[in-house]
């Protein structure tokens, strides 16, 4: 890992992500989170300190956020016009700069849990976050 500073060097931001759901980019999108958390545990034997360490377990969360054109668009072609019911797709993300390295991740079998809306008077326009159900990250 390279530790020396960059004189004006750039940083990764929103301006340099792309997202492709199915393989198709996603313009109206507004925010994607995701995580990872692995079980991890102290194993305890002779002595008051631990003697090992157990690991379990990966679980894998995200939402992502779109505005409401794009949802309705997305529900016009998914089976019955509900998201929920679109087969597990792959979601890329991809930190495209201008200079530096591009880095990708994929978030894998992800599938729509819920789709919420909440219009109240005066929006002019509606992001909706759409919690999603993920495999793995690659």
């Amino acid at each position: 890992m390279e530790t020396t500073p960059l004189i004006n060097g750039r940083e990764y931001g929103w301006a340099d992500i792309v997202v492709n759901v199915s393989a198709s980019a996603i313009a109206g999108i507004k925010a994607i989170k995701y995580e990872e958390e692995q079980e991890k545990e102290n194993i305890y034997g002779s002595g008051k300190n631990p003697v090992s360490r157990g690991y379990g377990r990966v679980k894998t969360t995200g939402s992502i956020t779109l505005l409401s054109g794009t949802v309705f668009a997305m529900q016009a072609n998914a089976p019955k016009n509900k998201l929920h019911n679109i087969a597990p797709f792959p979601i890329v993300v991809m930190y495209q700069p201008e200079t530096g390295p591009i880095v990708k991740h994929t978030l894998k079998n992800c599938e729509f849990k819920k789709t919420t809306f909440d219009w109240k008077e005066g929006d002019m326009s509606k992001d909706v976050e759409l919690e999603l159900l993920i495999s793995h990250i690659e």
